[in-house]
């Protein structure tokens, strides 16, 4: 779909506050409300937008310990990408799946409670992952910077 100027306006209205009222985001992007809302709409059914969601911080739950698991997989199996991927899903801690051309085939984000509650996750579930040929671990230490927006 093409976005034109009001679109782009509307985009970043969202982005920079989307806990803000439509009639306070219609406002500072320019255009009536009811606009607004049928311009969100028309870009949510194009796939301009695929979601307005709240973020859950987990670490206030108690999850104190991220991990970012890079895989390299058996790939004389023909069905190794979708057999591992598959079996990720079940674990609940995963948080994240994605896949990868080059050295690492797959990357999980993995969150636990603990060392040991990671600990008990690594021996239980990821080396059970099937077709592993690979695995580099990486304990996240601080975020730097995350960005959700768009330059637009």
């Amino acid at each position: 779909m093409p976005i034109d100027n009001t679109d782009r306006r509307i985009l970043r209205q969202l982005q920079a506050d989307p806990e803000e009222s439509v009639a306070v985001l219609a406002a500072r992007a320019g255009v009536t409300g009811a606009t607004f809302a049928r311009r969100v709409d028309k870009m949510c059914d194009t796939g301009v937008i695929l979601a307005i969601r709240d973020q859950i911080n987990w670490q206030a739950l108690g999850y104190a310990v991220e991990v970012s698991l890079r895989f390299t997989l058996d790939k004389t199996e023909p069905r190794a990408f979708d057999e591992f991927i598959k079996a990720a899903r079940e674990v609940p801690e995963v948080i994240s799946i994605g896949t990868f051309l080059g050295r690492v085939d797959v990357r999980l984000l993995v969150i636990a409670r603990d060392l040991p509650d990671y600990q008990r996750l690594y021996r239980d579930h990821i080396l059970t992952l099937p077709h592993i040929s690979d695995i580099e671990a990486l304990m996240h230490v601080a975020q730097v910077k995350e960005r959700q927006e768009v330059p637009l």
